[in-house]
């Protein structure tokens, strides 16, 4: 039996970052023309999620989780 905190954990929230196979399982199935709700349905991974690694791969190249930027990086980045 669930508690209600385990059970509300499941629903909301973020969870574990996905492993870097996960993300080359999903490069992958996008690779042989699989859509991205295919992708979501068969990986049982949701369909941001699934977006979110092929957008990252086509824009960065890469599957690798990037670090967020912090606020010093972002005001170095800005043009005035």
């Amino acid at each position: 039996m669930q508690t209600a905190s385990t059970n509300i954990s499941e629903r909301m929230g973020r969870s574990q970052e996905l492993s870097k196979f996960s993300h080359a399982t999903v490069i992958g199935c996008h690779l042989c023309n699989k859509s991205i709700c295919e992708i979501s349905l068969l990986l049982h991974f949701s369909w941001s999620t699934v977006s979110g690694i092929i957008t990252n791969w086509k824009q960065l190249g890469t599957t690798a989780t990037q670090p967020p930027m912090d606020s010093r990086a972002e005001e170095a980045c800005s043009v005035e």
